[in-house]
């Protein structure tokens, strides 16, 4: 059986795999993605980079970027 990006188990073919979204849209098994704690955390990482960079001074940032950038072509 072929796995999801996390691991979840899929149905192989077509029409089971049609079956498993149908029972997501009418509700009678839960969409994994749409745990509300998994969207919490979703939407926390998604403003941490940005008030991270903004809490950092030029000078901090310059230097990390410079690490980086060292450690991407090494």
């Amino acid at each position: 059986m072929p796995k999801g990006p996390q691991g979840q188990k899929r149905p192989a073919d077509v029409i089971g795999n049609a079956v498993h979204v149908m029972r997501i849209a009418t509700g009678e098994i839960a969409d994994p993605k749409r745990d509300a704690g998994s969207e919490a955390n979703r939407k926390g990482g998604l403003k941490g980079g940005k008030a991270r960079a903004k809490a950092l001074s030029p000078e901090k940032r310059k230097e990390i970027a410079q690490k980086a950038a060292k450690a991407r072509w090494k």
